[in-house]
Parts: C-alpha cells; structure tokens; sequence
C-alpha cells in the first residue's frame, strides 16, 4: 500500500511539470540600442627611466686548487657608468700549498724552510727553540747562522710595504686613482 501510495505521488509531480511545460505564458522582450560616439584625444606619454646600470663582474674562484682572490667594482654615474674586475694571486696560499707538497714528497727541513719566509713562523720557530734551516744547517748550528746573518732573517712586511709593492698592485691603485678622478671630473 505504501509503494503504491509513494508512485501515486510520483505521477502528480510529472503531470503538473508537463501541464506546466504546454502553457503559452513566454516572456519575450525586445531591446535595441543606437549610440553614436565622436571623441579626440590628445595625450603626452613622457617615460623617466634610470640610466643603464654598471655591473661589477663575477670572478669565479671556487676552485679550491686556485690560490686567487677575485676582485670586482663598479661605479655609475648619470653620464657614465665603469666596471671592471681582475684576480689576485694570494701568496700566503701559494707558500702554504708548497710547503704541503714538499712535505707530502718527504722533504721536511723543505717544507719548513718555505714556512720560515713567515716573519710570524721565524719568530716562533726561534722562540720554540727549533730555529729555521740555515744553508742545510738546522739546530744549534742554524741558530748560531741566522744570529750572524740578521740581514737573511724575513723582515715584517710593513717594514718597507711601498718599496715591496708588486707591479700590479702598482697598476691597480693607478687604474683605481684614473677611475676615481674621471669621476670626479664628470661631477664637476
């Protein structure tokens, strides 16, 4: 009785959607629209943009065998913009490197006479009581040679820094002092 009851509602919802689908009650709505538009424009597009830009350039040292330091810089003015970069050899590298390799070759007295250059090892090699190799001589012997030839022993590097200056120290302070009063020039 209930699943007859359940279809009887059912058909009633059917009918009254066809009943509702047969009726003529359409809504019909017609638009038209007419627009006739004159316009002149005039305009001024005025575009400030910085000036090109002067971008130091990457020096890739990230190989560890290298005993080189890069160094970079750039300067820009409105006028005129300048970069420029180079490497530079590090030396305190190179000298540790050599004395690993003669000492990994077996030359030890080697490997320490290369560390002795150090004003730094010098001093404490002879404060140790272990003075640096003298001409093949090492102990009492090398001690009494560097005390007599004091001229052989390495000298602080502040000591004479100008007179010690490499070339291209020399012509990178010269390029740097060229730069620096271009600009100068330039701003004036």
């Amino acid at each position: 009785m209930l699943r007859q009851l359940g279809l009887l509602v059912v058909m009633i919802f059917i009918a009254t959607a066809s009943l509702g689908q047969e009726a003529e009650d359409v809504i019909k709505t017609d638009n038209i629209n007419t627009s006739t538009v004159d316009s002149t424009s005039t305009s001024t597009t005025t575009v400030k943009s910085p000036p090109p830009s002067a971008i130091a350039p990457s020096i890739n040292s990230a190989n560890s065998d290298l005993c080189t330091v890069g160094i970079s810089g750039a300067v820009q003015t409105q006028i005129l913009g300048i970069s420029a970069g180079k490497t530079v050899r590090d030396m305190n590298c190179e000298k540790l490197k050599n004395a690993k390799t003669l000492y990994d070759m077996g030359m030890k007295v080697a490997a320490v006479s290369v560390m002795c250059q150090d004003p730094r090892v010098f001093d404490a090699m002879m404060d140790a009581g272990t003075p640096c190799p003298y001409d093949g001589m090492i102990g009492d012997a090398a001690k009494a040679a560097w005390i007599a030839d004091s001229d052989r022993q390495p000298e602080e590097p502040q000591k004479n820094i100008i007179r010690d200056m490499e070339d291209d120290t020399k012509s990178t302070l010269l390029g740097g002092g060229f730069v620096g009063s271009l600009l100068l020039l330039l701003l004036l």
